[in-house]
């Protein structure tokens, strides 16, 4: 089901950028922040495809606009963390 894996993908999301606050290493924040920008990017599939599959009526409009924003927040996260290596 379209709602299970928004669901998944956008509460993983969440564990991951929770997970990355307690790192105990550049290298584990990065992973985890890693983890989080893939979890964003298909969170924001799963609602794109909601929205467009007409399975239910949805306005999805707002929260792929905050997807977005939180696609960038997390990119630039992991480009940062990368470049101070």
């Amino acid at each position: 089901m379209l709602s299970k894996q928004l669901l998944r993908s956008g509460t993983s999301l969440g564990a991951n950028v929770e997970e990355a606050s307690a790192a105990q290493s550049r290298n584990d924040f990065l992973a985890k922040m890693s983890i989080a920008s893939k979890e964003a990017r298909e969170t924001k599939y799963w609602l794109r495809l909601l929205q467009e599959s007409k399975i239910v009526d949805i306005d999805a409009t707002s929260q792929l606009t905050d997807i977005d924003e939180l696609i960038r927040i997390l990119t630039s996260i992991v480009k940062t963390t990368r470049l101070k290596e």
